[in-house]
């Protein structure tokens, strides 16, 4: 039995219509782009600073995206009283789905995009394709966002103990 079968069983229906879970996932997805895009711009501007390749500075891209939208997830969560350790759980449950996505998403569309791959800070394409990338990855999270909150997973985890 599926959450949602769970709930009509019950009778305890959610108070979420369609219209509110797309809102929540839209919010929630927006959410996880803002740490995503902080992790990545940080990655970028890192590894052309210190002269690395693409391999590296896509890893490097990668794991701050993870680091900036887990932080920024866990910070609420903080303020609402949790515990690190809780927090930190809560987090990686709700949100690694989405961020994986998003950094799929994010690094295919950067590495098909003509130039992409070899364009430098100072130039357009960079941040051209890197704005693409990110707007890509936000309609392709989406919908994974709204599938995990219509179960009950994802940010629906962490929602109730915000602050």
């Amino acid at each position: 039995m599926d959450d949602l079968e769970h709930e009509h069983a019950h009778g305890h229906q959610s108070h979420q219509g369609k219209d509110d879970t797309l809102a929540m996932a839209v919010a929630a997805t927006l959410h996880c782009l803002t740490g995503c895009a902080i992790g990545e711009i940080a990655g970028l501007v890192i590894g052309a600073a210190a002269g690395l390749g693409n391999t590296p500075t896509v890893a490097i891209s990668i794991a701050l995206a993870f680091v900036f939208g887990y932080a920024l997830s866990t910070l609420p969560l903080l303020k609402g009283g949790l515990g690190l350790p809780t927090a930190l759980g809560l987090v990686l449950a709700a949100d690694t789905l989405s961020i994986l996505t998003m950094e799929v998403v994010d690094n295919l569309v950067v590495l098909v995009y003509p130039g992409a791959m070899t364009a430098g800070l100072l130039d357009l394409t960079f941040w051209v394709s890197l704005l693409l990338s990110l707007a890509v990855a936000f309609v392709a999270a989406v919908p994974v966002n709204w599938y995990l909150l219509r179960r009950g997973k994802g940010h629906a985890l962490t929602h109730g103990h915000h602050a």
